[in-house]
């Protein structure tokens, strides 16, 4: 079952890229008292991804900082490095904070998992954003295709903060 507005956060842990290298952060260190947007993609550097998902965060992250909103984080169905070479690649690195949900754990644990074997991408996350407080879902926007970036994109983020 897919996780819902309301519902807490599950434990998790993610990699991120730091001057020392790869480290591990929790549910717990990323959300727990904080206000923060998380949004997912299916793929670092994959096309939807890559030219419209996370350009418009990047683009519009002062304004949705400047609506009371501490942190934006973005996940992905990669490992640390391709995270890291992302957001390098992009001019995110340093304005949002990439999460690399390298085998799944968190996209199947919140419900929001997706079978993307058929194009040779085994199991990636479903493209959505959502608004956490303390580690509590405030705002959920889930994208019906993979392919789009609308409901979830950092416009429509805007207008729901």
């Amino acid at each position: 079952m897919a996780i819902k507005v309301g519902d807490k956060l599950p434990q998790a842990t993610f990699r991120v890229m730091t001057a020392d290298g790869p480290a591990a952060k929790t549910t717990d260190d990323l959300f727990k008292g904080r206000k923060v947007v998380l949004f997912a993609v299916p793929g670092a550097f994959t096309p939807t991804c890559h030219k419209n998902h996370l350009p418009g965060y990047v683009n519009k992250a002062a304004e949705i900082k400047a609506k009371g909103v501490e942190e934006i984080f973005v996940t992905g169905v990669n490992d640390v490095f391709v995270m890291d070479a992302w957001s390098k690649a992009t001019g995110g690195a340093g304005v949002i904070t990439f999460l690399s949900d390298g085998n799944a754990d968190f996209a199947k644990e919140i419900g929001l998992s997706m079978d993307g074997s058929g194009f040779g991408l085994g199991t990636r996350s479903q493209r959505y954003s959502m608004v956490v407080e303390d580690g509590v879902v405030t705002a959920l926007n889930v994208e019906d295709a993979p392919g789009k970036a609308d409901v979830s994109g950092a416009e429509a983020m805007l207008n729901q903060l």
